[in-house]
């Protein structure tokens, strides 16, 4: 879905639509614009730039200006206030000047986190925010989602078990490509093919 949503599959059929407008040969660029934003398992950051200057990356879209090479780069310090403000809502504002190549695991995925955030997404794809985290930064992440989650869609891929049943409002499960169960933690959780599909069947 993730793919399809993002271009990086054309869909065969059907019509894919996002607040109502059909995307399915939109460009990927234009989809971002749109406000469906995806944020990859592997980290994506501009690795020797400034925790500052990635975000400052990400917000230069609302300036029109992409490709104006010789507009001095002071323009970009009137970013700098908004940038704060989203490095603050994910808990990296002691970090501003710090490169990205020198943030642990766990705070480089804040700092995409907040590069997504930046796009102002109407909705957002997370696949697998918590993998390879520490049980501390999956609680920190967990939080920054549930929050930002109030005013738009967020649509995750997650293996955590503990973050699916204390984020999810629906949950979809899959088999083999194909959706096995869907609903509310509960009713998946106690759907008894969810439960032979992922742990097997008891005999006694």
């Amino acid at each position: 879905m993730f793919n399809l949503i993002t271009k990086f599959l054309e869909p065969t059929t059907g019509t894919i639509l996002l607040n109502g407008e059909d995307i399915t040969k939109a460009k990927p660029a234009a989809i971002a614009r749109k406000g469906a934003v995806r944020s990859f398992q592997i980290s994506s950051v501009f690795p020797h730039l400034s925790l500052l200057d990635n975000i400052r990356v990400s917000l230069q879209r609302r300036m029109n200006n992409s490709y104006n090479f010789w507009t001095s780069d002071r323009r970009l310090d009137g970013l700098n206030d908004d940038a704060r403000a989203i490095l603050a809502e994910v808990g990296l504002e002691d970090s501003e000047d710090l490169p990205a190549i020198e943030l642990p695991y766990g705070r480089k995925r804040l700092l995409e986190l907040a590069t997504t955030l930046a796009l102002k997404p109407k909705v957002m794809l997370l696949d697998e925010p918590m993998a390879g985290m520490g049980t501390g930064d999956v609680k920190r992440v967990a939080e920054i989602i549930r929050r930002v989650a109030k005013n738009r869609t967020v649509l995750m891929v997650e293996h955590n078990l503990d973050v699916v049943a204390d984020l999810s409002d629906r949950i979809s499960v899959l088999q083999a490509g194909a959706i096995l169960a869907e609903g509310t933690y509960e009713e998946v959780s106690n759907n008894p093919d969810v439960r032979s599909a992922y742990m097997g069947t008891d005999d006694v």
